[in-house]
């Protein structure tokens, strides 16, 4: 994503994990997103002749934080994220209905707090796009680590509110292994056979398949579709019995693919 002002761009780390790199074109600087590693970023900021002003966290897990303590050593760069105190490094504490002023990365970002996959996550959202870290994915959604299905799927609804031109940025390459189980949960999705054509050709090109956007997840990604029809019929034959609310069969879905 660019306009006038800023660039998106992903940093590649670990196997599949992309560190998100917001850059201010009139200035040289950066801001990165979950920067799990170190060294990849800071090939990119020598590579692109940039400095780093801020970095943000979106939960706990190592590969999200375990380059900020070298970054900041490098770097005078101020540190957002959740109340956790097992995050080394934070200089900022955001929490639900704070507000984050990135001037020229964007401008507003307000933070949302999206528990489920772990139950300090955060999102941050902002000039028509979401940094949801493993909370929601393209195509699937994080595995409950902490949280409880009522807690991911009430996250998760937060997140489908946005309108359908939020820019999706997760964190993680899975999107086609995420398709091939959307479609074992819903076969007949024409909009969802259109979607695995097309993300087969991206990493056929080993070119990302993120960002996606709110539009595209919330006619083709099951763990978001669980008040639809055809998704509470997979549940209840995968389950072998009925489910009342749409937290039942979230809960049914991810236990599916948990085993899948």
């Amino acid at each position: 994503m660019s306009d006038s002002s800023f660039t998106i761009k992903p940093i590649k780390a670990f196997t599949d994990n992309y560190i998100w790199a917001l850059v201010n074109n009139r200035a040289s600087e950066c801001i990165v997103v979950d920067p799990g590693d170190a060294e990849p970023v800071e090939n990119f900021l020598k590579s692109n002749k940039l400095s780093l002003s801020a970095i943000l966290i979106t939960h706990h897990h190592f590969d999200h934080t375990g380059g900020i303590i070298d970054l900041k050593k490098n770097h005078k760069c101020h540190v957002y994220g959740p109340e956790n105190p097992k995050i080394n490094g934070i200089d900022t504490v955001l929490k639900e209905g704070d507000t984050l002023e990135l001037n020229e990365f964007g401008g507003q970002y307000h933070i949302i707090e999206v528990p489920g996959h772990t139950l300090d996550h955060i999102a941050y959202i902002g000039s028509g796009h979401v940094f949801c870290g493993d909370t929601l994915f393209s195509a699937g959604c994080g595995r409950l680590f902490e949280g409880t299905p009522e807690q991911m799927w009430h996250s998760l609804s937060k997140l489908r509110n946005l309108s359908d031109e939020t820019l999706v940025y997760c964190t993680h390459e899975y999107t086609q292994a995420n398709l091939k189980f959307a479609q074992a949960v819903e076969p007949t999705n024409k909009q969802l056979m259109r979607r695995v054509e097309e993300v087969n050709q991206l990493r056929s090109q080993d070119r990302p398949t993120v960002p996606s956007n709110m539009a595209l997840e919330k006619a083709t990604n099951p763990f978001l579709r669980a008040e639809e029809i055809p998704i509470k019929q997979s549940a209840e034959t995968f389950s072998g019995h009925s489910l009342s609310t749409p937290v039942e069969v979230f809960a049914t879905v991810r236990q599916w693919k948990d085993n899948f």
